[in-house]
């Protein structure tokens, strides 16, 4: 049985089961709130709806059906999908479905084609070939919303007609894909429905779309990103599915602007800060002072290393050689680099493996700490003492501009640091 106080709450999202959402926060700043989570079984979940004294309520996965099967009206999208994720209670009582998924998915389809493109998403997908990956209700939704522009859809799934085998000789002309499976969803990140070789396959791509919002970037859109494709993942969906259920919950219109402004919120309180640059470069100092600022939790991945193995960084290289400690920072990197919300100081030689770009900026922006080289210590750094610091600098300052989003000069102070990425990220 749902608990007293949640059914009596005037919004809320019904599901099961219920992992950390965005929802309540999203709700909080579009004032429709207080806003909880119900994590029930469908005999709870419709009780609930039925019967709770709510105003409005999001309904997620496996409950959607129910919902739009519960209600007294369906809107136009909920009779042609069959399934809704918005339940209004009206004055008379009587419950009202609408499906928001379609409207949220719209309205990212729709910047996502100005702003790459910079024509309406009815402009530029009219009559042409969009992808689809997964068959589940996302699916629908999204199908629904493509069509509704003109575009033409083929679903592809595991099994059934169409299969993710031999995509690009079956649809060479695809002009867009969008991926509606939890493929490459937290935890498992970064993770692709595709090969690596399938998007270099599809010659006539306008883009790429992930309705998966955690991580910002996903498997496929890091892919999209390596071949220069526009690209965008799902908290754009997650936000504007979610201003829709608003007002309809409140019964007015909002300002659009809100959509974006949330958006914006949203994305740096979740992004990761990742501190790259040259061993002694202060980025532990730095990234504790930062935390400090900011109240985000800390991670220096040496120390995170240590921890687990029980002995420091440089101990392992020199017990074990580089390569071993490499391979361990590489686990640590995947570990942290997925999660929201952290300040993380890498390692000096992070930079070294490739593999550890896509780990750090899935959910992530890197700033490069630059301090001149005859300031960096070389005390308890293995590495720096026998390759030296100048080898060291030449070998990587390329790898550290190129993965780098910001360039921050070091200001003398970790204090100081910590206030100007604070200032540069919004945080």
């Amino acid at each position: 049985m749902p608990q007293k106080e949640e059914s009596v709450a005037a919004f809320g999202l019904v599901g099961h089961p219920l992992a950390h959402s965005w929802s309540p926060y999203i709700h909080e700043l579009l004032g429709s709130s207080p806003y909880v989570l119900h994590d029930l079984e469908a005999e709870d979940a419709a009780r609930l709806i039925r019967g709770g004294a709510w105003r409005g309520l999001n309904v997620t996965i496996p409950h959607k059906r129910l919902a739009a099967e519960l209600a007294d009206e369906q809107s136009p999208r909920v009779k042609r999908l069959g399934v809704a994720n918005t339940l209004v209670r009206r004055e008379d009582g009587s419950l009202f479905a609408e499906n928001t998924d379609v409207l949220g998915f719209a309205w990212m389809l729709d910047r996502f084609s100005r702003r790459a493109h910079g024509v309406s998403a009815a402009k530029l997908l009219a009559n042409k070939k969009v992808i689809v990956f997964g068959s589940g209700g996302a699916s629908r939704a999204v199908c629904a919303a493509l069509e509704d522009v003109g575009a033409r859809t083929v679903v592809v799934s595991r099994s059934g007609e169409e299969t993710y085998a031999g995509l690009p000789q079956r649809h060479p002309d695809a002009a867009l894909v969008v991926n509606t499976t939890p493929v490459g969803m937290f935890p498992s990140c970064p993770a692709s429905p595709l090969a690596d070789d399938v998007l270099p396959s599809l010659r006539e791509l306008l883009g790429v779309l992930d309705v998966v919002y955690n991580p910002r970037r996903t498997g496929l859109c890091l892919a999209a990103e390596r071949l220069g494709l526009p690209f965008e993942s799902g908290l754009a969906m997650l936000v504007s599915q979610a201003f829709f259920a608003s007002e309809l919950f409140l019964g007015h219109s909002l300002d659009e602007s809100l959509i974006e402004a949330v958006e914006r919120k949203i994305a740096r309180r979740s992004d990761n800060v990742i501190l790259i640059g040259m061993p002694g470069a202060g980025k532990s100092s730095c990234g504790r002072a930062l935390a400090r600022l900011t109240g985000r939790p800390f991670v220096d991945i040496d120390e995170a290393i240590a921890l687990e193995c029980g002995k420091s960084a440089a101990q392992i290289i020199c017990d074990e050689g580089e390569e071993a400690f490499r391979a361990t920072e590489t686990r640590v990197v995947g570990d942290y680099g997925c999660r929201s919300g952290l300040v993380i100081a890498c390692g000096g030689g992070v930079v070294t493996r490739p593999e550890n770009y896509d780990l750090l900026h899935q959910n992530g922006t890197i700033v490069f700490l630059e301090r001149p080289i005859e300031e960096l210590s070389l005390s308890g750094r293995p590495v720096s003492q026998q390759l030296g610091v100048e080898r060291i600098a030449a070998e990587r300052m390329g790898l550290y501009h190129g993965w780098a989003d910001v360039c921050l000069p070091c200001t003398g102070s970790a204090e100081g640091d910590a206030s100007a990425i604070k200032a540069l990220l919004e945080l």
